[in-house]
C-alpha cells in the first residue's frame, strides 16, 4: 500500500438543514488516482472543498503528511501544498493572466509591500511556455481568452509548484479533446511523481481509464470503496443510484419525425472570424442537433440565434409573426429558452434564491398589472422545482448551494415557468450526473411530443446520434455536413466531418 498522505475522519458538512456529507471516512496515497463519484447532491464537491480549504468541515478531522490539517482558506491549502481544479472559471475578470496566476502570492516577488511585476511576468510566462501555453500573454487581461484558455491558465498555475495532492473537479467536462488530453498526461505525470490525485467525474468511463480506487457517495454518504475490476460503469452506475438502471437513456426510436411547420430559421449568419454562412431552419417539435469540436464556432451559433451575440451578416427569423429576432429580450418575450453551457456564469444568479432564479424569465406573465404576487411567485417556483424535482431545502435556498445538476434543473425550470415553445439549448447535460441526464432527456421526448422544438448543440457525439432527429456538423467555423436520424448512424460518420 502507498504512503498515507491525507486521511480525512469521520467528515460531516451541513448547511442549515441539508446533511451534505455525513460520517465519511477515506485516505489519499501517494501515486494513487482515487475517484470519487456519486450523483449530483451526493457530497463529492462539498468533500472536496473541505479538503481545499473552501469551507471548515461542521465536524470530523483531517490529518495531512501526519499531522493535524485544519485549513482556513484555499490559499492556505494551496501554500501546502494542495491544489484544487474546478469545473467552473477559478479566473478572474478585470485582471492580468500574470495577476491571475499569482493571486495572493505576490509578496514573494517583491519586499517591502512593492511588488516586482517584471519578476512576476517573466514567472508566469515561463509556467505558461512549459505546459504548451506560448500563445497566452501573461500582460493581457484574461478576458482576452477563452473558457478554455482560462481552464488551462488555471491548470498551470496550480503546477507551478509541485503538487502533494492535486483535486480534478469535473474540469475535463468543459475541455475540448486537445485540453482533455492535456489533463489526462497531468494525471499521468503526476501519479509517476507521487502525487495523490482525487477526480471527481461523472463521466464513468473515464473514472474507469483513470483511477487505481474509486469511493462512491450516495446523499452525502460513503457506499463502497471499489478497485480492480470492480470498477466498471455499470457496477458504478448501480451502486450510485442504489438500483439497476433500467432503459436506455437516450431515445428508444430510430426514426427523424418532426411537423413539416418551420418554426425558426437562419439565412446566411456570418460573425467574422468566428463561423460563415450557416443556414438552417427548426421544425415544430423536432431536435436539431450541432456537433463539432468545442471551437469549431457551434456555440457561437446558438447564441447569436438567441439574440446574445450579433451577427456580422445573415438573419434569424420566428416564422410565427414573421419576427426578426436581433436581442435576447426579443428571443424571450416570444417564449425562447436559451440554456447556456456555463450556467454558473451565464444563466443563474448565484446570490439569489430559487424562487427568484426560477421567475425571472415569467415576471411579465405572473404580474397583476404593476403588481408581482409573492404568493404567485412562491407557487410558480414550488410547481416547477417540482416538476424538475430539485434537490433542495425550499425555494428561498441560495442557487449557488445547489450541486451542478440542480443547478441546470432550476436553469430548465426557469424556461419551462415561461411556457417557451423553442429551447437552444447548449450542452445540456454537461457535468450532471446519470439520473439527471436521463431526467432532461425524457424531458426533451416530452418536449417533441408537445411539439416543442429543441436546438441543441453537444460535444457528446453518443448524446447527438441518440437524441436528434437532424444533426448538422461544423468545422472551422463552416458547415461539413448533416445527419439524419437512423439506426445505421455512427459516431465514426459524425466525426469524419469534424476533424
Amino acid at each position: 500500500m502507498a504512503e498515507t498522505i491525507l486521511r480525512a475522519e469521520h467528515m460531516f458538512k451541513e448547511f442549515g438543514a441539508t446533511k451534505a456529507v455525513t460520517d465519511v471516512t477515506f485516505e489519499l496515497h501517494r501515486g494513487t488516482v482515487l475517484g470519487l463519484v456519486g450523483e449530483n447532491g451526493s457530497g463529492k464537491s462539498t468533500l472536496s472543498s473541505m479538503i481545499a480549504g473552501v469551507y471548515p468541515p461542521t465536524k470530523g478531522s483531517m490529518t495531512y503528511k501526519g499531522k493535524e490539517y485544519k485549513p482556513g482558506s484555499v490559499l492556505e491549502a494551496r501554500k501546502a501544498g494542495i491544489q484544487y481544479l474546478t469545473q467552473e472559471q477559478g479566473t478572474i475578470d478585470g485582471m492580468t493572466v500574470a495577476e491571475n496566476m499569482f493571486l495572493g502570492e505576490e509578496d514573494s516577488f517583491g519586499r517591502g509591500g512593492m511588488v516586482n511585476m517584471g519578476r512576476l511576468v517573466a514567472r508566469a510566462r515561463e509556467i505558461l511556455n512549459e505546459n504548451g501555453l506560448k500563445h497566452v500573454d501573461p500582460t493581457r487581461n484574461i478576458d482576452d481568452y477563452s473558457f478554455e484558455d482560462r481552464k488551462m491558465i488555471e491548470t498551470a498555475r496550480s503546477l507551478s509548484k509541485q503538487p502533494d495532492i492535486l483535486i480534478i473537479d469535473e474540469t475535463t467536462t468543459a475541455l475540448s479533446k486537445k485540453g482533455v488530453e492535456r489533463i489526462y498526461e497531468i494525471i499521468a505525470e503526476q501519479k509517476e511523481k507521487g502525487t495523490a490525485v482525487l477526480i471527481i467525474s461523472h463521466d464513468l468511463s473515464e473514472v474507469q481509464h483513470l483511477c487505481d480506487e474509486v469511493m462512491i457517495l450516495r446523499d452525502g454518504v460513503f457506499i463502497d470503496l471499489l478497485k480492480g475490476d470492480d470498477i466498471n460503469p455499470d457496477n458504478m452506475r448501480r451502486k450510485m443510484i442504489g438500483r439497476e438502471f433500467e432503459g436506455s437513456y437516450y431515445r428508444g426510436d430510430f426514426e427523424c419525425t418532426y411537423e413539416d411547420e418551420v418554426v425558426l430559421s437562419a439565412e446566411g449568419l456570418t460573425l467574422d472570424g468566428v463561423f460563415y454562412d450557416i443556414s438552417f431552419e427548426l421544425h415544430r417539435g423536432e431536435i436539431l442537433g450541432f456537433g463539432g469540436l468545442s471551437d469549431c464556432g457551434m456555440h457561437e451559433v446558438l447564441k447569436t440565434v438567441f439574440g446574445a451575440i450579433k451577427p456580422t451578416r445573415g438573419s434569424v427569423t420566428l416564422k410565427e409573426g414573421n419576427v426578426r429576432l436581433h436581442s435576447t429580450s426579443a428571443s424571450v418575450r416570444r417564449k425562447i429558452a436559451y440554456i447556456p453551457k456555463d450556467r454558473d456564469k451565464e444563466s443563474l444568479f448565484q446570490p439569489t434564491s430559487i424562487k427568484d432564479n426560477i421567475v425571472a424569465a415569467s415576471l411579465d406573465k405572473i404580474k397583476k398589472g404593476i403588481f408581482i404576487s409573492p404568493r404567485i411567485e412562491r407557487r410558480t417556483a414550488n410547481e416547477q422545482a417540482g416538476i424538475m424535482e430539485v434537490k433542495m431545502q425550499n425555494v428561498n435556498q441560495m442557487a449557488k448551494d445547489l450541486s451542478g445538476g440542480n443547478k441546470q434543473k432550476v436553469v430548465i425550470a426557469k424556461w419551462l415557468a415561461n411556457d417557451s415553445r423553442i429551447f437552444i439549448m447548449d450542452c445540456p447535460t454537461r457535468g450532471i450526473d446519470v439520473g439527471v441526464k436521463a431526467k432532461i432527456y425524457r424531458l426533451m421526448e416530452d418536449f417533441k411530443r408537445r411539439g416543442i422544438s429543441v436546438l441543441m448543440v453537444s460535444e457528446e457525439m453518443m448524446e447527438l446520434i441518440g437524441m436528434a432527429d437532424r444533426i448538422i456538423t461544423m468545422k472551422d467555423g463552416r458547415r461539413t455536413g448533416e445527419f439524419i436520424r437512423s439506426d445505421s448512424l455512427s459516431e465514426a460518420d459524425i466525426i469524419e466531418k469534424i476533424i
